[in-house]
């Protein structure tokens, strides 16, 4: 189980939205290698990173961030936003980005999901963003007909590294994960899920140790981290007292 702490990145600096409305930012730092580098310092893993203003642009609109956190880390990081095209895969991969997420691309373009994960074996992720269990795109701006369980079974044979699922509803307002959906998704595919939207405090990561979340790869925490309500020190000690194997019985 990977914590992966999120830098929203809008207009080059930090923030956080409510429910994924532009209109709903909050700025909480003007360096986002800055709070990169506090985020490793903190003993964080891998870094999650999404870039706004590409994915209701289509293209990246945050490259000079981007490559300032790449620059600053030496932890891992998993890049979306306005990946929509090969050639952007690639030069992201070329720059030092671990994993790239495809997320609109996925909906009306899944050929390009399959040639990336063929060319790029373990660094594709697909971003599956829902309301009501029906996938949104293009900065989710835009509701779709598809169900996540069926976009995420498309891609079951395709090589994909991982999906992470984000319920809008919940994503910036605290309101906790939305666990029983994302179990359900995660117990339907072979493909690793990350749980997105909402994770509010050390109940959740408590919650994420339990054994029926297991089959989850990660969760992705943004604003409780930067409010100050989850202990970066006592949610990565908690995670990592759940990965210690049981003593053996005598």
């Amino acid at each position: 189980m990977i914590l992966f702490p999120a830098i929203d990145l809008k207009e080059g600096q930090c923030v956080r939205l409510a429910q994924g409305d532009m209109s709903r930012a909050t700025i909480f730092n003007d360096d986002p290698a800055e709070q990169a580098h506090a985020f490793e310092r903190q003993g964080f893993e891998y870094l999650h990173v999404v870039d706004l203003d590409g994915a209701f642009a289509g293209a990246p609109r945050n490259a000079d961030a981007v490559e300032a956190i790449l620059q600053a880390l030496t932890i891992p990081v998993q890049l979306g936003g306005g990946i929509r095209e090969m050639r952007t895969i690639a030069r992201w991969l070329e720059k030092g980005v671990a994993r790239v997420i495809i997320g609109t691309a996925a909906v009306k373009d899944p050929a390009l999901v399959r040639e990336a994960a063929r060319l790029y074996p373990g660094r594709i992720a697909v971003g599956i963003d829902a309301k009501d269990g029906v996938v949104a795109v293009e900065g989710w701006a835009h509701t779709t007909r598809i169900s996540a369980l069926d976009l995420g079974r498309g891609f079951e044979d395709a090589g994909v590294a991982a999906i992470i699922y984000t319920d809008i509803a919940r994503d910036g307002v605290l309101k906790g994960l939305n666990i029983e959906a994302t179990l359900a998704l995660a117990n339907a595919l072979t493909i690793p899920v990350i749980a997105s939207g909402g994770l509010a405090s050390l109940e959740d990561i408590a919650r994420l140790t339990q054994p029926d979340c297991a089959r989850l790869a990660g969760a992705i925490t943004g604003r409780a981290l930067y409010d100050g309500r989850l202990d970066p020190a006592q949610a990565l000690a908690l995670l990592r007292q759940a990965r210690r194997p049981a003593p053996a019985s005598s």
